[in-house]
């Protein structure tokens, strides 16, 4: 058991988390049983703490905390092991240590999980699913239907994709993904028994068949990963794979030109090495040559084995209650992979040993044959290899509410030619290499959260919230946001020409007074100083994009608007660069990444410098909708601008 002096420091620097949650608690009342619900519950997590008698601050945009003691510590312990006892369908034995520190009296409490045979834990009086809690981050969330299913099937071994499906046979499975198995098992284990059965007897050990009314028939795993595709459109249409290809950089709903689809409804075992190889050969590549070579070599820039780990974690663990396509969608800048069904291991820890399978019969088979790792280490593998390649750490997204998964692979080198450009602006202050990629990352993406720091930097949660806390300080970050859902923006102040004398006075003292954080390597100081001796007079952020990208815009628009852009220079007049915006607008409408391809402008300097003003004056408005940011928003010119041209 942690005590208070531990856990008031991670408190103080992380704020309330997944395994701690801090309350003044004058008595013990619905908010901390239903944390003490949630703590038992949540798999893998061992429990956790509440520190009674802190108080938070009132301002939610700080992680501030206020020793505020209890004045009545005794009747505080009393109730809670009384109600601990007897309000859950099951006895919880909490352990309580009282503590004192400036003179005000604290309890620390910690709440073990339950065993997987008593969960879920939950209130008697509301039953379930009302009264049954998991700790989803530093919230304490209901219980979905789903949720009890799950933790029913870890009490009971039963998992859903067992589900025997009624009218199928064994003449529903195809020969050829059965063929794959055995192909790729005697790879990893030839002298693995099941080689050895039967067709039928395998498909049985592998629990793609049951019993059902006295009839064998396939499983849902069973037809996921071996049944032919005129008997999954049959009865699982919408359980296809969508790989989507998109034009620049964001979504724009426009089937009849923006993008492309590709739709795969196959079995996995045959499905997955297709959809490998088709983004492979689709994603941009790099060459290289071997030492004393002469021919050329050319490597995918995302490594083929994030892209299949990415596609197999997506199948392996997608909801398959819900009737929707997983989506892989390339963009010029990255790969998203979208499934149904959220993360059902908290997003902090994911590359953690340790795994929590959804989907526990399609992810043994796909163990057996080497496609999957279920110890938890496959996001690991992601993390190492998309650093060997000097690109972004993948980027996840877990949506309860949603019930969605999103991965993000960018094919962004880390601190490329641009990348130093970008830094120049930074001149005033003495970033460390992780502050540098940190920013790098943030500048791509738009936001940081501790869960990205800590993994393109390989340090723990505590170092990962001081730093971020640090560059708040200073002025260079915005926290948005509070507890897990806490992420940083780059100070408006960033947004603009660069960094201001003022601000960058403010920043200074913060920065230089780190002695724990390394400065900027000197490799990485020699790559940086020419930029920084170049960029005094230089106001405006180039930014280098694909040669292809641009024409592919370029060629779209009519031929006179075309010219003028060509005419456009990077230095050019404030009231040019808006007359052309004006002019591209009023022929259609256009996202700010496709104006920032075009025009050759870095997107946020493009946002707060022309088109935010635009909107401002009346010179353009918000196509999609009122929200600003909303991610597909776009712009035109309005119709009082366009009668005035």
């Amino acid at each position: 058991m942690l005590t208070f002096t531990e856990l008031w420091e991670k408190l103080v620097s992380q704020d309330e988390s997944v395994e701690i949650e801090a309350k003044s608690a004058s008595e013990i009342g619905k908010s901390i049983l239903e944390t003490v619900s949630a703590f038992a519950n949540e798999p893998e997590r061992g429990g956790g703490y509440l520190i009674l008698g802190v108080k938070s601050s009132e301002d939610d945009a700080l992680n501030e905390y206020k020793i505020i003691g209890l004045s009545n510590p005794d009747k505080i312990q009393r109730d809670l092991a009384t109600q601990c006892r007897e309000v859950f369908n099951i006895p919880i034995r909490p352990q309580i240590e009282v503590s004192t520190e400036d003179g005000k009296t604290l309890i620390v409490v910690f709440i073990p999980e339950a065993k997987p045979s008593e969960k879920p834990v939950y209130l008697v009086r509301k039953g379930l699913p009302k009264g049954a809690f998991r700790r989803i981050g530093s919230t304490d969330q209901k219980f979905t239907d789903e949720d009890i299913d799950l933790f029913y099937a870890l009490r009971s071994h039963h998992t859903y994709d067992e589900t025997p499906i009624p009218e199928t046979s064994l003449d529903d499975f195809e020969p050829n993904a059965i063929a794959e198995y055995r192909r790729a098992r005697s790879t990893v284990n030839a002298n693995a028994a099941e080689l050895n059965y039967t067709d039928e007897e395998l498909l049985y050990a592998l629990a793609a068949t049951t019993k059902h009314q006295q009839q064998t028939c396939p499983t849902l795993a069973g037809l996921m990963l071996f049944g032919k595709s005129m008997v999954l459109r049959r009865h699982f249409p919408m359980n296809r794979v969508d790989y989507i290809i998109v034009e620049g950089r964001e979504w724009i709903p426009d089937p009849a030109h923006r993008y492309q689809s590709i739709e795969i409804l196959e079995p996995l075992l045959l499905a997955i090495p297709k959809l490998v190889t088709l983004i492979l050969n689709d994603i941009p590549k790099a060459f290289t040559l071997g030492e004393n070579g002469i021919h050329r070599n050319e490597v995918p820039l995302i490594p083929r084995t994030v892209i299949r780990e990415a596609i197999v974690n997506a199948l392996m663990h997608r909801n398959y209650r819900i009737r929707q396509p997983v989506q892989i969608i390339r963009y010029s800048n990255r790969l998203e992979i979208r499934n149904p069904g959220h993360s059902l291991k908290p997003i902090d820890s994911l590359g953690e040993p340790g795994s929590i399978t959804r989907n526990e019969k399609i992810a043994a088979v796909l163990h057996e044959i080497g496609m999957a790792e279920t110890k938890g280490s496959g996001i690991r593998v992601m993390f190492d290899e998309m650093q060997k390649a000097n690109l972004t750490v993948p980027l996840f997204e877990s949506s309860q509410e949603k019930d969605s998964f999103i991965a993000k692979l960018l094919v962004h080198h880390l601190l490329g030619p641009a990348d130093i450009e970008w830094l120049a602006r930074f001149k005033h202050c003495s970033l460390s290499d992780d502050e540098a990629r940190a920013l790098i990352v943030l500048r791509e993406v738009g936001e940081i959260n501790n869960f990205i720091y800590r993994a393109i930097n390989r340090v723990d949660p505590l170092t990962a919230s001081q730093h971020l806390r640090r560059l708040r300080d200073a002025g260079l970050l915005e926290q948005q946001g509070k507890g897990s859902a806490t992420f940083y923006t780059l100070h408006s102040d960033l947004l603009d020409d660069g960094l201001s004398s003022e601000l960058a006075e403010q920043v200074t003292p913060y920065l230089e007074s780190s002695s724990t954080d390394k400065q900027l390597s000197s490799e990485l100081a020699e790559q940086v100083t020419p930029y920084l001796e170049s960029s005094s007079t230089d106001k405006q952020l180039s930014v280098e994009f694909s040669s292809t990208d641009k024409e592919s815009y370029l060629n779209q628009i009519p031929e006179h608007l075309h010219q003028t852009v060509d005419n456009l220079g990077k230095r050019a007049n404030p009231q040019e660069v808006c007359s052309v915006i004006v002019a591209l607008c009023q022929w259609r409408d256009f996202s700010s990444q496709e104006l920032s391809t075009i025009l050759n402008r870095d997107k946020v300097y493009l946002l707060n410098k022309y088109l935010n003003p635009l909107i401002k004056s009346g010179s353009l408005e918000y196509a999609r909708s009122k929200n600003p940011t909303d991610p597909h928003q776009a712009y035109r010119t309005t119709r009082r601008k366009q009668h005035s041209l």
